[in-house]
Order: C-alpha cells, then structure tokens, then sequence
C-alpha cells in the first residue's frame, strides 16, 4: 500500500497532542453529562462556561502550533488559505437554511486527499473565516470549530483500502457520502450539547426535555437524545446530511481529482504515487 500525502505531516508527539486535545474538547461539550452544573445554570441561557470558552481556543491553538512544527511549509500554507476562503465564502450560501451547509463538503473532500492533520487545520481556519465573514463570533464559535475540525481530522483517517483493494471511482464517493452522513448528525449532536443545559428552566425547550442539574447520567442522556431528536435531527442534522450526500455524489470526482493533482504539484511530501481521478 503506497502511503498518501500529507500536506500537515503528523508525527508520534503531535498524535499524542492531538487525542489529548480531542478528549479535552469532547469533555468540554459533554461536562452536563457527568458533572453538574448546578440549579444557577438556569440563569445563564445563551452563556457557555466561561472557563471552557477560555480553555478551548488553546486547546485548538496548541494542536495548530504543534501540527505546524511538523512541517507545514508555504505551499501547504497558500492551500489552507484558499480553501479556507473558499469554504468562508460559500458557507452564507446555505447556512441557516433548513440545515444546508455547504462547508462540510469541501472539509470532507481536502481531510480526504491531504491527509487528517490537514483536514483538522482547514476546519479551525474555515470556521473561524467564516464567523469574521458573516459576524458569527461568539461562544458558540470555538465550539463550531473544534467540531469541525474532527469532520476534516476524519476525513483524512478513513481507510485507503478495503479488502485489498484500493478505494477510488465510486466506491470512494459511497466511502465519502456514508462519512458525510454520520458526520453531519454527530457535527448537530455535539452542537447541541454545548448549549443544552442552558435551556435547563424550561423557557426555550419543553421541561420534558430539558437538562436536570445533578440527574444521573441515563436521564440526562435520554432527555438530550429527545431534545435532539425533536428539535434538531429531523430537519437541520438530516439537510446538513442530505447536502454533504449531493456534494459528494455531483462534486466529488472533480473535487477530489483537482485536489490531488495540486497535491502532486505542491509536492509537499517525499514522493507519492497517486492514481489519476
């Protein structure tokens, strides 16, 4: 099996650095679960921690900083910034509308050919971008952005072969459109969680689904799944879904072949053969 370029290399020290970030951040969206908040959670309906929304951008930070002291070079840095801008500027194209995001595509497809250190920086950047472009910076930002920086980190960790044989053409985009699916539903979950136990007086959400401060775990759990279920997967989860399956499917082959053959060029790593798109 002939390895894939890496456009961010990611050595031993920074896969360390990395599963400890995401365990970091994945216990900073589901605290609610096993620690309480406390009844004056309540009063706090829109606020995240703070102390979480302080930690997490140097969570991020950290992980950047360490995935480019594993070589990201100019080459790879011009890359990052035109598909950043590219995914700022079609994100508004979408978003908010019955759960349309056009951003994931793009994550999905660069995470896909350059590799998951890569994929993990493009969805920081892209995220970030697109909040300074349509005036979306807040709490919920950092958030938004280690999510979709585990959409692009994913990507780029799927496997190159299945049963021996090497994943290209259609079986690669029904590889990429199943990703895109479970992608968009945990990308909703995981935002829900952030905010849902601020919704915990019952004003904006049905006291049948709201979080209970000190509640065991399977309740909490089992009211954060309706509460999703109800409010989010039916409509903004699945669109999300449906439009990373579209992408995928009309976009894909074009996508991918011109990310690769700009991989070749930028020569980023020691050589690689790739096969043609």
């Amino acid at each position: 099996m002939s390895p894939r370029l890496r456009a961010v290399p990611v050595g031993a020290w920074s896969a360390v650095v990395l599963a400890l970030a995401s365990v970091a951040g994945l216990a900073m969206f589901a605290w609610p679960l096993v620690i309480p908040a406390g009844p004056e959670a309540a009063q706090h309906l829109g606020d995240a921690p703070y102390l979480f929304v302080a930690i997490l951008p140097v969570l991020v930070l950290l992980v950047l900083v360490q995935l480019n002291e594993g070589g990201m070079d100019a080459k790879a840095l011009a890359m990052l910034g035109v598909l950043s801008a590219v995914n700022a500027a079609v994100r508004p194209l979408g978003a908010g509308t019955n759960g349309i995001e056009t951003v994931f595509f793009l994550l999905i497809a660069s995470g896909r050919v350059l590799g998951p250190g890569f994929g993990f920086t493009l969805g920081c950047t892209s995220l970030f971008a697109s909040a300074l472009l349509t005036s979306g910076v807040g709490p919920w930002l950092p958030f938004q952005m280690l999510a979709s920086a585990w959409v692009g980190m994913g990507a780029g960790l799927l496997p190159d072969r299945i049963g021996g044989r090497r994943l290209r053409g259609r079986a690669e985009l029904a590889t990429l459109a199943v990703y895109g699916v479970l992608a968009a539903y945990l990308f909703g979950i995981l935002m829900n969680l952030w905010f849902w136990p601020y919704l915990a007086d019952g004003t904006a959400a049905d006291p049948g689904l709201a979080y209970i401060p000190g509640a065991p775990l399977p309740e909490n759990l089992t009211r954060f799944l309706w509460f999703t279920l109800i409010t989010s997967t039916a409509v903004w989860d699945t669109g999300r879904a449906v439009t990373n399956v579209v992408l995928v499917v009309v976009l894909g082959t074009s996508v991918l072949g011109a990310l690769r053959r700009a991989a070749r060029k930028a020569n980023f790593a020691p050589a690689v053969s790739y096969e043609e798109a």
